[in-house]
């Protein structure tokens, strides 16, 4: 059996990975269960970047297959904002919750007519034999005027998804699990690691 060590410790990232690699012949650890009580800091300005930087340094520090994500929205009309940027996403110094980031950035938009937007999933994977994957997945949309929805997190209330007429809030867990950047991301991530020796195809 694999061992695979996630570079965080959000819980809704270990239950998504463990869901979708169950099939598989791998053993998966949170960030804290290998031992790692760091933080990384996310000094890249790309997602690809970040996830690198969180999988190298759990990697370094365990020696065991590493894999990390990083992840954000990125709007059309604000020049990719707010990016790597979307978990501090706001006026002022201090730690802004998801109401304050999603009306900060509905109050940059104001009245644009141009409302396309991304959320982006960048996966790093770093393998003990020195290979790297990396896969990418993206949810296309377009961002509301207003907030629709008490469901998910982040900015899932201001976010309407190609081919819905329904907020990614609005959408359930199960829907937004099929159509999600991350869900994409994995997907990708998952045919790239059965190709790795030892891992039960």
């Amino acid at each position: 059996m694999m061992k695979l060590i996630l570079a965080s410790n959000n819980a809704k990232k270990m239950k998504e990975l463990r869901a979708i690699l169950s099939d598989m012949d791998v053993e998966i650890l949170s960030q804290r269960e290998a031992g790692c009580n760091f933080e990384v800091d996310e000094t890249g300005t790309t997602f690809a970047e970040n996830a690198y930087l969180k999988a190298k340094a759990v990697f370094d520090a365990t020696g065991e297959a590493t894999v990390a994500d990083d992840s954000g929205l990125m709007v059309e009309a604000l020049g990719g904002e707010p990016g790597v940027y979307s978990a501090r996403y706001a006026p002022g110094e201090h730690d802004a919750t998801d109401k304050e980031r999603y009306e900060y950035l509905l109050k940059k938009m104001g009245d644009t007519e141009n409302r396309k937007a991304k959320f982006v999933s960048s996966i790093c994977c770093l393998l003990p034999d020195g290979r790297i994957i990396r896969t990418e997945g993206e949810c296309h949309g377009r961002i509301l005027t207003e907030p629709c929805g008490e469901g998910g997190f982040g900015y899932d209330p201001v976010f309407m998804p190609d081919g819905y007429d329904e907020s990614m809030a609005q959408l359930g867990t199960e829907v937004k699990n099929k159509i999600s950047h991350r869900a994409h991301a994995l997907a990708k991530f998952k045919e790239e690691l059965r190709k790795t020796d030892g891992i039960d195809k």
